[in-house]
Protein backbone atom coordinates (compact mmCIF):
# COMPACT_ATOMS: atom_id res chain seq x y z
CA UNK A 1 0.00 0.00 0.00
CA UNK A 2 1.63 3.37 -1.14
CA UNK A 3 2.24 6.08 1.58
CA UNK A 4 3.73 9.22 1.73
CA UNK A 5 7.26 7.80 1.77
CA UNK A 6 6.74 6.16 -0.96
CA UNK A 7 4.97 9.11 -3.48
CA UNK A 8 7.05 11.95 -4.78
CA UNK A 9 7.69 14.40 -8.07
CA UNK A 10 10.09 11.55 -9.56
CA UNK A 11 7.92 9.10 -9.06
CA UNK A 12 4.98 10.53 -10.37
CA UNK A 13 7.04 11.62 -13.76
CA UNK A 14 8.04 8.20 -14.15
CA UNK A 15 6.12 6.37 -16.53
CA UNK A 16 5.64 9.00 -19.01
CA UNK A 17 9.78 9.83 -18.91
CA UNK A 18 10.20 5.95 -19.48
CA UNK A 19 7.70 5.71 -22.30
CA UNK A 20 9.08 8.97 -24.06
CA UNK A 21 13.15 7.69 -23.92
CA UNK A 22 11.99 3.90 -25.51
CA UNK A 23 10.15 5.71 -27.96
CA UNK A 24 13.20 7.71 -29.19
CA UNK A 25 16.22 5.28 -28.31
CA UNK A 26 14.53 1.89 -28.97
CA UNK A 27 13.94 0.02 -32.53
CA UNK A 28 10.33 -0.31 -34.06
CA UNK A 29 10.83 -3.86 -33.61
CA UNK A 30 11.49 -3.96 -29.65
CA UNK A 31 9.43 -5.19 -27.14
CA UNK A 32 8.07 -2.19 -25.07
CA UNK A 33 8.42 -1.89 -21.43
CA UNK A 34 4.46 -0.68 -21.03
CA UNK A 35 2.00 -1.41 -20.49
CA UNK A 36 2.55 -4.07 -18.18
CA UNK A 37 0.75 -7.58 -19.29
CA UNK A 38 0.75 -9.76 -16.14
CA UNK A 39 -2.23 -12.46 -15.37
CA UNK A 40 -2.80 -10.89 -12.20
CA UNK A 41 -3.12 -7.11 -12.61
CA UNK A 42 -1.44 -5.09 -10.40
CA UNK A 43 0.08 -1.36 -10.09
CA UNK A 44 2.93 -0.21 -11.58
CA UNK A 45 5.98 0.40 -9.98
CA UNK A 46 6.57 4.12 -9.60
CA UNK A 47 10.34 3.78 -10.03
CA UNK A 48 11.11 0.47 -12.07
CA UNK A 49 9.17 -0.25 -15.60
CA UNK A 50 7.41 -3.77 -15.62
CA UNK A 51 10.42 -5.49 -17.03
CA UNK A 52 12.81 -3.90 -14.49
CA UNK A 53 10.52 -5.56 -11.84
CA UNK A 54 10.62 -8.71 -12.85
CA UNK A 55 14.48 -8.58 -13.54
CA UNK A 56 14.26 -7.84 -9.97
CA UNK A 57 11.76 -10.15 -8.58
CA UNK A 58 14.03 -13.46 -10.50
CA UNK A 59 17.20 -11.83 -8.81
CA UNK A 60 15.23 -12.12 -5.21
CA UNK A 61 14.18 -15.51 -6.01
CA UNK A 62 14.97 -18.59 -4.08
CA UNK A 63 14.96 -20.37 -7.13
CA UNK A 64 17.80 -17.80 -8.34
CA UNK A 65 20.23 -18.10 -5.36
CA UNK A 66 20.30 -21.95 -5.89
CA UNK A 67 21.87 -21.50 -8.76
CA UNK A 68 24.96 -21.20 -7.59
CA UNK A 69 25.42 -24.80 -6.22
CA UNK A 70 24.21 -26.49 -9.64
CA UNK A 71 26.03 -28.00 -11.98
CA UNK A 72 26.94 -26.36 -15.66
CA UNK A 73 29.11 -29.61 -17.13
CA UNK A 74 31.55 -30.66 -14.49
CA UNK A 75 29.69 -32.20 -11.18
CA UNK A 76 30.89 -30.73 -8.40
CA UNK A 77 34.77 -29.28 -9.32
CA UNK A 78 37.28 -29.13 -6.65
CA UNK A 79 38.48 -25.62 -8.30
CA UNK A 80 37.30 -22.41 -7.92
CA UNK A 81 36.89 -20.98 -11.39
CA UNK A 82 34.64 -23.89 -12.94
CA UNK A 83 31.22 -22.73 -14.14
CA UNK A 84 28.30 -23.11 -12.31
CA UNK A 85 24.72 -22.66 -13.34
CA UNK A 86 24.77 -18.90 -11.56
CA UNK A 87 27.75 -17.70 -13.37
CA UNK A 88 26.35 -19.54 -16.70
CA UNK A 89 23.34 -17.56 -16.42
CA UNK A 90 25.38 -14.12 -15.46
CA UNK A 91 27.43 -15.02 -18.76
CA UNK A 92 24.46 -15.43 -20.79
CA UNK A 93 23.03 -12.16 -19.85
CA UNK A 94 25.81 -9.65 -19.97
CA UNK A 95 26.76 -10.99 -23.68
CA UNK A 96 22.35 -10.64 -24.77
CA UNK A 97 22.83 -7.35 -23.20
CA UNK A 98 25.57 -6.08 -25.10
CA UNK A 99 23.60 -7.74 -28.47
CA UNK A 100 20.29 -5.87 -27.31
CA UNK A 101 22.21 -2.80 -27.12
CA UNK A 102 24.07 -3.07 -30.51
CA UNK A 103 20.81 -3.44 -32.08
CA UNK A 104 18.58 -0.91 -29.92
CA UNK A 105 16.44 -3.60 -28.35
CA UNK A 106 15.11 -3.60 -25.27
CA UNK A 107 18.01 -4.63 -22.53
CA UNK A 108 16.43 -5.27 -19.80
CA UNK A 109 13.35 -7.72 -21.76
CA UNK A 110 16.92 -9.57 -22.48
CA UNK A 111 18.04 -9.13 -18.80
CA UNK A 112 15.07 -10.41 -17.14
CA UNK A 113 14.70 -13.55 -19.74
CA UNK A 114 18.63 -14.55 -19.46
CA UNK A 115 18.39 -13.92 -15.39
CA UNK A 116 15.40 -16.56 -15.42
CA UNK A 117 16.34 -18.84 -18.19
CA UNK A 118 17.57 -21.80 -16.34
CA UNK A 119 15.57 -21.62 -13.17
CA UNK A 120 14.29 -25.07 -13.84
CA UNK A 121 17.64 -26.40 -13.95
CA UNK A 122 17.92 -29.79 -12.04
CA UNK A 123 20.76 -30.47 -10.43
CA UNK A 124 23.69 -31.97 -12.27
CA UNK A 125 23.03 -30.06 -14.95
CA UNK A 126 21.71 -31.93 -18.53
CA UNK A 127 22.26 -35.17 -17.62
CA UNK A 128 19.77 -35.01 -13.99
CA UNK A 129 17.73 -33.34 -16.57
CA UNK A 130 17.54 -36.70 -18.65
CA UNK A 131 17.95 -38.60 -15.65
CA UNK A 132 14.19 -36.87 -14.45
CA UNK A 133 13.15 -36.88 -18.04
CA UNK A 134 13.43 -41.26 -17.81
CA UNK A 135 11.75 -41.61 -14.71
CA UNK A 136 8.85 -39.31 -15.03
CA UNK A 137 8.44 -41.19 -18.88
CA UNK A 138 9.11 -44.31 -17.27
CA UNK A 139 6.16 -43.42 -15.02
CA UNK A 140 3.00 -41.98 -17.15
CA UNK A 141 4.75 -40.71 -19.96
CA UNK A 142 4.81 -37.29 -19.22
CA UNK A 143 8.44 -35.52 -19.94
CA UNK A 144 10.51 -33.29 -18.03
CA UNK A 145 12.15 -30.38 -19.94
CA UNK A 146 14.23 -27.33 -18.46
CA UNK A 147 13.23 -24.68 -20.13
CA UNK A 148 9.17 -25.91 -18.84
CA UNK A 149 10.23 -26.72 -15.62
CA UNK A 150 11.88 -22.81 -15.98
CA UNK A 151 8.39 -21.38 -16.46
CA UNK A 152 6.76 -23.90 -13.72
CA UNK A 153 8.96 -22.70 -11.26
CA UNK A 154 8.25 -18.63 -12.06
CA UNK A 155 4.49 -19.23 -12.48
CA UNK A 156 3.68 -22.16 -10.28
CA UNK A 157 6.33 -22.52 -7.60
CA UNK A 158 7.18 -18.95 -6.99
CA UNK A 159 4.57 -17.18 -8.65
CA UNK A 160 6.46 -14.24 -9.24
CA UNK A 161 3.79 -12.82 -12.10
CA UNK A 162 5.89 -11.76 -14.69
CA UNK A 163 5.06 -10.10 -18.26
CA UNK A 164 4.14 -12.45 -20.75
CA UNK A 165 7.17 -11.42 -22.61
CA UNK A 166 9.54 -12.40 -19.98
CA UNK A 167 7.75 -15.56 -19.30
CA UNK A 168 7.35 -16.67 -22.81
CA UNK A 169 11.08 -15.97 -23.52
CA UNK A 170 12.30 -18.14 -20.41
CA UNK A 171 9.89 -20.55 -21.82
CA UNK A 172 11.35 -20.57 -25.58
CA UNK A 173 14.97 -20.26 -24.64
CA UNK A 174 15.91 -23.84 -25.63
CA UNK A 175 16.54 -25.38 -29.62
CA UNK A 176 14.24 -27.64 -28.39
CA UNK A 177 10.96 -25.24 -27.64
CA UNK A 178 8.95 -22.99 -30.43
CA UNK A 179 10.97 -19.53 -31.56
CA UNK A 180 10.27 -16.69 -28.88
CA UNK A 181 8.10 -14.03 -30.15
CA UNK A 182 9.84 -11.34 -29.08
CA UNK A 183 13.86 -10.02 -30.86
CA UNK A 184 14.69 -9.95 -27.03
CA UNK A 185 13.73 -14.16 -26.53
CA UNK A 186 15.48 -14.81 -29.61
CA UNK A 187 18.71 -13.07 -28.26
CA UNK A 188 18.39 -15.17 -25.28
CA UNK A 189 18.36 -18.34 -27.42
CA UNK A 190 21.21 -18.03 -29.09
CA UNK A 191 23.32 -16.24 -26.92
CA UNK A 192 22.60 -19.06 -25.01
CA UNK A 193 24.37 -21.61 -27.07
CA UNK A 194 27.40 -19.43 -27.60
CA UNK A 195 28.14 -18.90 -24.19
CA UNK A 196 27.85 -22.31 -23.10
CA UNK A 197 29.93 -23.68 -26.17
CA UNK A 198 32.89 -21.53 -25.02
CA UNK A 199 33.01 -21.79 -21.73
CA UNK A 200 32.50 -25.17 -22.03
CA UNK A 201 35.49 -25.83 -23.43
CA UNK A 202 37.43 -23.28 -21.40
CA UNK A 203 36.05 -25.86 -18.24
CA UNK A 204 37.31 -28.72 -19.86
CA UNK A 205 40.20 -27.62 -20.89
CA UNK A 206 41.06 -26.61 -16.93
CA UNK A 207 39.60 -29.99 -16.06
CA UNK A 208 42.56 -31.95 -18.31
CA UNK A 209 39.07 -33.15 -19.69
CA UNK A 210 39.84 -31.80 -22.99
CA UNK A 211 43.84 -30.40 -25.14
CA UNK A 212 43.35 -27.57 -26.62
CA UNK A 213 45.17 -28.65 -29.47
CA UNK A 214 42.18 -30.95 -30.00
CA UNK A 215 39.63 -28.45 -31.02
CA UNK A 216 38.22 -28.62 -34.55
CA UNK A 217 40.54 -26.26 -36.97
CA UNK A 218 37.87 -25.17 -39.03
CA UNK A 219 35.96 -22.98 -36.38
CA UNK A 220 39.12 -21.98 -34.71
CA UNK A 221 40.63 -20.58 -37.79
CA UNK A 222 37.23 -18.84 -38.47
CA UNK A 223 35.90 -17.98 -34.73
CA UNK A 224 39.47 -17.83 -33.03
CA UNK A 225 41.84 -19.34 -31.10
CA UNK A 226 40.56 -18.12 -27.55
CA UNK A 227 37.16 -18.24 -25.68
CA UNK A 228 36.65 -14.53 -25.90
CA UNK A 229 38.04 -14.42 -29.38
CA UNK A 230 35.32 -16.28 -30.57
CA UNK A 231 32.10 -14.61 -28.32
CA UNK A 232 33.46 -11.64 -29.92
CA UNK A 233 33.31 -12.79 -33.30
CA UNK A 234 29.88 -14.60 -33.01
CA UNK A 235 28.63 -11.62 -31.64
CA UNK A 236 30.23 -9.35 -34.26
CA UNK A 237 28.60 -11.40 -36.80
CA UNK A 238 25.28 -11.76 -34.97
CA UNK A 239 24.50 -7.88 -34.57
CA UNK A 240 25.37 -7.18 -38.45
CA UNK A 241 23.42 -9.66 -39.65
CA UNK A 242 20.23 -9.09 -37.33
CA UNK A 243 20.46 -5.36 -38.41
CA UNK A 244 20.46 -6.76 -42.17
CA UNK A 245 17.51 -9.30 -41.74
CA UNK A 246 15.48 -7.44 -39.09
CA UNK A 247 15.49 -10.90 -37.15
CA UNK A 248 17.74 -12.55 -34.70
CA UNK A 249 20.23 -14.41 -37.36
CA UNK A 250 23.73 -15.80 -37.54
CA UNK A 251 26.02 -15.59 -40.50
CA UNK A 252 25.73 -19.43 -42.85
CA UNK A 253 29.50 -19.65 -42.30
CA UNK A 254 29.48 -18.39 -38.73
CA UNK A 255 26.33 -21.01 -37.77
CA UNK A 256 28.30 -24.00 -39.76
CA UNK A 257 31.06 -23.42 -37.98
CA UNK A 258 29.42 -23.02 -34.37
CA UNK A 259 27.71 -26.31 -34.98
CA UNK A 260 30.70 -28.26 -36.03
CA UNK A 261 31.97 -26.69 -32.38
CA UNK A 262 29.16 -28.42 -30.66
CA UNK A 263 29.70 -31.20 -32.76
CA UNK A 264 33.14 -31.44 -31.26
CA UNK A 265 32.28 -30.60 -27.62
CA UNK A 266 29.52 -33.16 -27.62
CA UNK A 267 31.31 -36.13 -28.78
CA UNK A 268 34.39 -35.14 -26.71
CA UNK A 269 33.40 -33.82 -23.69
CA UNK A 270 29.23 -33.81 -22.86
CA UNK A 271 29.08 -37.52 -24.27
CA UNK A 272 32.69 -38.68 -23.43
CA UNK A 273 33.43 -41.54 -21.40
CA UNK A 274 34.14 -39.64 -18.35
CA UNK A 275 30.91 -38.16 -18.46
CA UNK A 276 29.13 -41.27 -18.93
CA UNK A 277 30.78 -42.49 -15.77
CA UNK A 278 29.16 -39.59 -13.63
CA UNK A 279 25.88 -40.25 -15.76
CA UNK A 280 25.97 -43.73 -14.03
CA UNK A 281 26.23 -42.44 -10.49
CA UNK A 282 23.89 -39.18 -11.43
CA UNK A 283 21.38 -42.02 -11.86
CA UNK A 284 21.64 -43.96 -9.00
CA UNK A 285 21.65 -40.81 -6.62
CA UNK A 286 17.96 -39.46 -8.43
CA UNK A 287 16.38 -42.53 -9.35
CA UNK A 288 16.82 -43.74 -6.04
CA UNK A 289 14.98 -40.56 -4.62
CA UNK A 290 12.96 -40.70 -7.06
CA UNK A 291 11.32 -43.77 -5.93
CA UNK A 292 11.67 -43.52 -2.09
CA UNK A 293 9.80 -40.15 -2.34
CA UNK A 294 7.11 -41.08 -4.84
CA UNK A 295 6.94 -44.32 -2.68
CA UNK A 296 5.21 -41.57 0.06
CA UNK A 297 4.76 -38.30 -1.80
CA UNK A 298 4.27 -36.94 1.99
CA UNK A 299 8.12 -37.33 2.78
CA UNK A 300 8.67 -34.72 0.51
CA UNK A 301 9.00 -31.56 3.19
CA UNK A 302 6.41 -28.97 3.43
CA UNK A 303 3.73 -30.78 3.49
CA UNK A 304 4.66 -32.59 0.11
CA UNK A 305 4.89 -30.17 -2.47
CA UNK A 306 2.30 -27.23 -4.19
CA UNK A 307 -1.16 -28.46 -2.78
CA UNK A 308 -3.11 -29.86 -6.14
CA UNK A 309 -0.23 -31.42 -7.59
CA UNK A 310 -0.41 -35.22 -8.74
CA UNK A 311 2.17 -37.29 -6.71
CA UNK A 312 4.97 -37.62 -9.36
CA UNK A 313 4.74 -33.79 -10.73
CA UNK A 314 5.27 -32.77 -6.99
CA UNK A 315 8.35 -35.59 -6.46
CA UNK A 316 9.68 -33.90 -9.92
CA UNK A 317 9.10 -30.30 -8.49
CA UNK A 318 10.84 -31.32 -5.21
CA UNK A 319 13.81 -33.29 -6.95
CA UNK A 320 14.29 -30.20 -9.76
CA UNK A 321 14.75 -27.57 -6.69
CA UNK A 322 17.53 -29.32 -5.41
CA UNK A 323 21.44 -28.35 -5.49
CA UNK A 324 23.67 -30.82 -6.30
CA UNK A 325 24.87 -30.52 -3.05
CA UNK A 326 21.68 -31.32 -1.45
CA UNK A 327 21.01 -33.73 -3.18
CA UNK A 328 23.77 -35.97 -2.27
CA UNK A 329 23.48 -35.25 0.76
CA UNK A 330 19.82 -36.06 1.00
CA UNK A 331 21.04 -39.34 -0.72
CA UNK A 332 23.88 -40.19 1.58
CA UNK A 333 21.36 -39.18 4.87
CA UNK A 334 18.55 -42.00 2.87
CA UNK A 335 20.59 -45.00 1.67
CA UNK A 336 24.09 -44.99 3.13
CA UNK A 337 25.01 -46.13 6.53
CA UNK A 338 26.28 -44.53 8.97
CA UNK A 339 28.43 -45.93 11.88
CA UNK A 340 27.70 -45.54 15.44
CA UNK A 341 29.60 -43.81 17.68
CA UNK A 342 30.75 -45.97 21.23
Amino acid sequence: MATELSTGAVAAAFHERQRAREAARLSALAQPSYPADRVRDEPDCGLRTPIQRDRDRIVHSKAFRRLKHKTQVFVAPAGDHFRTRLTHTLEVTGIARTVARALDLNEDLVEAIGLGHDLGHPPFGHIGEAVLDDCLREHDGRRFRHFEHSLRVVTVLEPLNLNASVRDGILSHSGRSPQPQTLEGRIVRLVDRIAYLNHDIDDAIRAGVLDERALPAGPIALLGTTGSQRIDTLVHDLVEHSEEAGDIVQGAQAAVEMDALRDFMFSEVYLAEAARREHVKIETVLCKLWRYYLEDPERVPDGGGIPGADPAQRVVDYLAGMTDRFAVNAFETLFVPRGFEA
